[in-house]
């Protein structure tokens, strides 16, 4: 909402919010989400914003281990599994991200893409070869998580 540039809405929009909110003081619950840097900036676009949302609640990052536990489960939801040396190629690519800037540490979004784009490049993997064996359907391997192949 807070985004745009002179053909946007946005500024408008967050008015009309700002103005409801007021309205309907005493029944309306408003919850709003998003990355702290990104919520920052919206509370700043109306000088009456911040004041109408008193309680702010910092959720902390996923960790190593939960990010890798968020992965394992996704992958058993679609029945695959990671192979040992995918597990650990997964975990040093959370490390990475976990060293990096930005919006990706802690992320689960971040997780369910790799995991996505994983299973797509073992599709793309497997289809080459002339006979799949069950394991192999379902099993992920290190290549599979590499960005080298799509």
């Amino acid at each position: 909402m807070a985004r745009g540039g002179e053909k946007d809405f946005g500024k408008e929009a967050i008015d009309c919010l700002v103005k409801g909110i007021e309205e309907r003081r005493n029944d309306l619950i408003l919850i709003l989400a998003g990355y702290q840097k990104e919520m920052e900036n919206f509370l700043q676009t109306n000088p009456g914003l911040r004041s109408r949302f008193p309680i702010h609640i910092e959720f902390p990052d996923y960790s190593q281990q939960e990010l890798i536990q968020i992965a394992e489960q996704m992958c058993q939801a679609r029945q695959y599994r990671l192979a040992a040396q995918a597990r650990l190629l997964l975990a040093s690519i959370v490390s990475a991200a976990e060293n990096g800037h930005g919006d990706t540490r802690g992320n689960a979004r971040t997780i369910r893409n790799t995991i996505e784009k994983a299973i797509r490049r073992q599709a793309v993997r497997l289809i080459a070869q002339k006979s799949i064996t069950r394991e192999e359907l379902m099993l992920i391997e290190p290549e599979d998580l590499s960005e080298g192949k799509s």
